[in-house]
């Protein structure tokens, strides 16, 4: 078996693209997308018609509701070839507006369920902020589940899991970048600051019988999704899916269940004090978080003017 083929054996592989084709491809179960990588299909001339039709069937409606109906129009097509679910994110600019975000996240899936889809398919997607968890909560109490991203620190997934999440997304590509670029090392994939991250993670939900799935996410290598094979869920990106296609080299399980049952991980107890507290200990995951944010942002706006130009 090639190493993606062992990979799943341990571990459920996700498609980290807006890239159909890459979906039929590496046959993922489930699929994540995002403001970047939305903008980033629309510019290609195979996904211009799903623009094109968005912006021409809801030319009366506000921006707002247009970029909702390219995601879910998005969702749509993928739910089309992959057998789980769709991460469909909800507008970064609602970041920090609790109410706001849990408004969106019925949008979208007031929108799914129109279109024939079943709430169990669907992700949405809000940031680790205390504002996102906090919606989350509401929105998996009224069965809408929840993809809780730019996560970069144990008290992010702590508190995601105290709110009944159904999944959080841990970056690792990112926790390494910033690691990297402040000690100017490179990592091997066993020692890298992102991997570990997961791992902590991953011991700490399973000791402390967390459902809240894991899925390790924004890779750099091949090395950093080998050392996770384990985790519930991987997302990953088509170039790094087809090294992984590409490569016969062994595929062990570095993650169980047994292994963090045997952790020294202690019980964390969080208010919103405790929470925002730790986090701004963690330069790392603070820096991080707000600058993922920002690029969120900045590509929503980004996707706002090409949906303009063709008004």
């Amino acid at each position: 078996m090639n190493q993606l083929e062992q990979l799943k054996q341990f571990t459920t592989v996700v498609a980290d693209t807006g890239d159909f084709q890459a979906m039929k491809a590496f046959a993922p179960r489930d699929a994540t997308t995002n403001p970047s990588l939305i903008l980033k299909a629309v510019q290609k001339d195979e996904y211009r018609p799903l623009l094109e039709r968005a912006v021409r069937d809801h030319a009366a409606h506000g921006m707002a509701h247009i970029v909702d109906q390219l995601l879910v129009a998005f969702g749509l097509e993928i739910l089309k070839i992959i057998p789980g679910r769709v991460s469909t994110e909800t507008d970064a600019r609602l970041s920090f507006d609790t109410e706001g975000t849990i408004a969106k996240g019925r949008e979208l899936i007031g929108l799914y369920e129109a279109a024939g889809i079943s709430r169990e398919r669907v992700l949405i997607k809000i940031a680790s902020t205390w504002e996102g968890i906090r919606a989350a909560r509401v929105l998996e109490q009224q069965g809408i589940h929840c993809n809780m991203t730019l996560l970069f620190s144990l008290p992010q997934a702590v508190a995601c899991a105290d709110a009944g999440a159904q999944l959080i997304s841990p970056f690792v590509g990112r926790i390494y970048d910033w690691y990297k670029k402040a000690s100017g090392l490179d990592y091997a994939a066993a020692d890298d600051p992102g991997v570990q991250s997961v791992k902590r993670i991953y011991s700490y939900y399973r000791k402390f019988d967390q459902r809240t799935e894991i899925m390790g996410a924004s890779f750099r290598n091949i090395g950093q999704i080998v050392e996770l094979a384990g985790c519930d869920l991987l997302t990953i990106s088509p170039d790094l899916l087809q090294k992984l296609a590409d490569s016969d080299a062994p595929v062990l399980r570095r993650l169980s269940p047994q292994q963090a049952q045997a952790s020294d991980q202690q019980k964390i107890v969080l208010d919103e004090k405790a929470f925002r507290s730790m986090l701004n200990d963690d330069a790392m995951a603070t820096e991080k978080l707000a600058e993922g944010i920002r690029l969120f942002c900045a590509d929503t706006v980004k996707l706002e003017a090409l949906i303009a130009a063709l008004r």
